[in-house]
């Protein structure tokens, strides 16, 4: 798979470039961080209740160290990008 220029995978983190400034916790940023995910991670999403998208939502918001509704609040595009960075660590 080739990794789009907007996405870095360094050191068990995923540095994504996001496709406009966001605001995220209050300031505004063009990048989010994410961590690998561990099995601890995948228990933690399984217990939860609410829909799929939900627990992904709660997933990712976890993974990057923001609240959910940062996470909500991203356009389409930048929530693709979290998904294709959180494949990359579990393809």
């Amino acid at each position: 798979m080739n990794t789009p220029e907007w996405l870095k995978y360094i050191d068990g983190n995923a540095d994504i470039t996001l496709s406009r400034e966001t605001d995220i916790g209050g300031v505004k940023s063009k990048a989010l961080r994410m961590r690998e995910p561990t099995v601890r991670d995948q228990e933690k999403a399984s217990d939860m209740s609410g829909s799929d998208a939900a627990r992904e939502i709660a997933v990712f918001a976890d993974l990057c160290m923001v609240a959910p509704d940062d996470i909500r609040n991203l356009a389409m595009r930048d929530y693709k990008r979290l998904q294709v960075a959180y494949s990359g660590f579990i393809d």
